[in-house]
């Protein structure tokens, strides 16, 4: 069903994100003006009914007032274009950050904006490249005011409320909040990209506990192998209990079915391995884009302990080798110290 609230919005960022939130935003009745330094990406969805623009001036002069223009933006570049903006804009219109911004850039970005009276409003999104059909989850920042007028655009962008079973011992009413149906203003501004940024620290250490249940589960033939004797090699005490060739792919299918730790994550693991039994296509180094950095240096602020958030941040850092200065000196101190020469492979 349409909704019955059409509104303009003005994308900027038609990456995997953006443009499918355009695509959700446009098969609502919602109109969209769209840019990016990609024409190709313009081009396609102008085809699909946006409303193509060619530089940031034409974008701004095709939004109607008070404008409202979403950037779905690396966090890096931010900045940069909201100097290239800033200029463009009136009173009254309001800018939207549906990034990974750090949320401290977000309280400082809205005083500077604020004082030119334009609105400033953190939309943490979580979805990634299902949301077009699945919808995505928001934790929205900013002023009472503002995110009200765009809550016919988060409306649409949410799940909805079909999308989950309703909470058993919850009693507040629809009226209540807007949290069932899949988003949520957080608080002022910053709250939005707070929330997010714990999420994705959350979302780092289910990530690595579900690769290191199932890398235990693939090592659990390790007694079947020919035991290495020697002074640098740990021996297995006890090779005949582990014994087992278990098909991890099918691990991964069995525990989305009425397992505890059944969930989307690993409906998509399961679904990887499926595709690729060995995972061929991976290599193993895992990028980390910020949200698990900050989440753990709030942590430190409040003093609150996140063992498991900063081991799988500081996993993430060893997958990519950053460890392996730190290796290199454990193994010359222990030629130093015990004349253990390396082994090789």
């Amino acid at each position: 069903m349409a909704t019955d609230k059409p509104m303009q919005l003005g994308m900027i960022g038609l990456g995997r994100m953006g443009s499918n939130l355009v695509r959700r935003l446009m098969r609502d009745g919602h109109h969209c003006v769209v840019s990016d330094v990609n024409a190709a990406a313009v081009a396609e969805l102008a085809g699909e009914g946006a409303t193509g623009a060619d530089s940031l001036q034409d974008f701004v002069a095709k939004l109607d007032k008070p404008r409202a223009l979403w950037l779905m933006l690396p966090a890096a570049i931010v900045d940069s274009i909201l100097d290239q903006l800033e200029p463009l804009l009136e009173p009254g219109d309001i800018l939207i950050d549906g990034g990974n911004s750090y949320y401290r850039d977000d309280i400082t970005r809205a005083k500077r904006l604020a004082d030119k009276s334009l609105h400033y409003v953190d939309c943490g999104t979580s979805g990634g490249v299902w949301g077009l059909e699945r919808g995505y989850c928001l934790m929205i920042g900013g002023e009472d005011e503002a995110v009200a007028h765009l809550d016919p655009i988060f409306k649409t962008i949410a799940p909805g409320e079909g999308s989950a079973e309703p909470t058993p011992s919850r009693t507040r009413t629809r009226t209540d909040g807007t949290a069932p149906l899949g988003y949520l203003h957080c608080g002022p501004n910053g709250a939005g990209h707070f929330v997010k940024m714990v999420h994705n620290g959350v979302e780092y250490g289910m990530m690595a506990a579900i690769a290191e249940g199932l890398s235990i589960i693939k090592r659990a033939d390790a007694g079947t192998s020919r035991q290495e004797v020697d002074a640098e090699t740990t021996p297995l005490r006890d090779p005949w209990a582990y014994q087992y060739d278990i098909d991890v792919g099918e691990v991964a299918e069995v525990w989305r079915r009425g397992s505890v730790v059944g969930s989307w994550l690993v409906d998509l693991t399961a679904d990887a391995f499926a595709r690729s039994p060995s995972l061929d296509g991976f290599t193993g180094r895992v990028s980390d884009s910020g949200e698990g950095r900050w989440t753990v240096l709030a942590a430190v602020d409040e003093g609150v302990p996140v063992p498991v958030i900063t081991t799988s941040l500081y996993e993430r850092f060893e997958s990519r080798e950053a460890g392996e200065f730190a290796d290199k000196i454990l193994s010359a101190m222990r030629s130093e110290f015990g004349g253990h020469a390396e082994k090789k492979g």
